[in-house]
């Protein structure tokens, strides 16, 4: 009996791999301080679930259209226009089991074998094997530390081929917190509208986690509502990750073919959550914006204390719930009297002798850094940061 090649060479998610690492050594009784995972450490505000129970209560708990139910869909318009300057119909919009499967949507519903898709890095790990499944070519287009971890425009115009068919980025960006300006924004936009064949999927899952208190979507751009697939979820502003719900704003032509490709996975999302997603999206409360300051704060206690550890060099995330630091200048070091070769392989040291899970940059196209996941509490960041500090040492 055999795999497919498919599944075979597919690589395993980063982030979910250590995650199970840190469990597996929990279950051993040994304690662990796991910054791995992109999970809010909030709970889902009471009015949310309120509204799922009373929703499964009045009886949705039936299957759906798969593209979402209208109500949800009109609610998701109102969203974008009122906070984004982006003007959809319902028709425009897909509802699906979390932002990660929007993404697949789009990659198998517009990629043909060899097409290339060029990926702003860091990127978010699942971005290139989700390409890879679609056909698709991933072009790694990178930024370091010194430039905020940002492509620019002309980084961008000069790795276009004739092949190219998507872009994919994040912002507020998994995994390095960095936020594009409308002015980065509007430049990447001019190269984007010099092509007729190109479009560009923007992520804005971490929308409401923006310390710059300065959101931009680039489909708000002039000409670009036609280009722009927009992808943004519940799991991250509303802390509700074990929900799976996510959702985009297309150009009508792809999203129905988005809605036919979703149809033949996993038809519509749950009924119940889909009812409370509209609470949510509706809703006054200041839930979200008191995570958020929760998270600014932290934010700047990890980059003070990572910023004390000779080696590293870290850049001031403006969102998201990351630090990513730069650790090339420990790379060659002996510590404990082990010479450090890689990143990679000094995260596994900050499992196997510190128990600190964190995320190696290799996963996201930067093998020089590692991703540390600040949804975590206050205690939890400032013990985990001084073991790795004493260890570098």
């Amino acid at each position: 009996m055999r795999l497919s090649t498919r599944i075979e060479e597919m690589e395993e998610s980063a982030t979910l791999k250590m995650a199970q690492l840190a469990r597996d050594r929990q279950a051993e009784g040994k304690k662990v301080i796991s910054l791995s995972l992109g999970e809010p450490d909030f709970d889902t505000p009471m009015f949310i679930k309120e509204a799922a129970w009373q929703a499964l209560k009045d009886g949705h708990t039936r299957y759906t259209a798969v593209p979402g139910i209208p109500e949800l869909r009109r609610a998701i318009c109102d969203k974008f226009l009122r906070e984004n300057g982006l003007h959809y119909s319902p028709a425009e919009i897909v509802v699906s089991n979390g932002a990660k499967q929007s993404i697949a949507n789009v990659c198998l519903s517009l990629l043909d074998p060899g097409d290339e898709v060029i990926l702003l890095a860091p990127y978010w790990v699942s971005y290139f094997e989700i390409v890879r499944l679609a056909g698709g070519i991933p072009v790694e287009l990178k930024a370091g530390v010194e430039q905020d971890y940002k492509v620019n425009a002309d980084q961008l115009r000069a790795a276009l081929s004739d092949k190219t068919r998507l872009i994919i980025f994040s912002t507020p960006c998994n995994p390095t917190g960095s936020v594009f300006s409308e002015q980065e924004l509007k430049r990447i936009a001019e190269v984007v509208l010099e092509r007729e064949d190109l479009m560009i999927l923007s992520d804005e899952i971490y929308e409401y986690i923006n310390f710059s208190d300065n959101h931009f979507s680039i489909g708000s751009i002039p000409g670009m509502k036609e280009r722009t697939i927009t992808v943004n979820g519940f799991s991250k502003g509303f802390a509700m990750t074990g929900w799976r719900l996510g959702y985009m704003g297309a150009p009508e032509w792809l999203s129905a073919a988005c809605s036919k490709m979703q149809g033949q996975f996993t038809s519509g999302a749950n009924s119940f959550s889909q009812v409370a997603a509209i609470k949510a999206l509706t809703s006054t409360s200041g839930e979200v914006a008191e995570m958020k300051e929760v998270f600014r704060s932290r934010k700047a206690l990890v980059v003070e204390l990572l910023s004390r550890i000779p080696g590293l060099k870290v850049n001031d995330p403006k969102g998201a719930f990351y630090v990513f630091p730069d650790a090339s200048g420990i790379v060659g070091r002996i510590i404990n009297g082990q010479r450090i070769e890689s990143v990679d392989q000094l995260c596994m040291l900050f499992m196997e002798k510190l128990g600190v899970a964190v995320v190696p940059g290799s996963a996201f196209g930067a093998p020089e850094c590692f991703r540390i996941s600040y949804a975590a509490s206050d205690r939890e960041l400032r013990e985990a940061i001084s073991l790795i500090h004493a260890f570098l040492e």
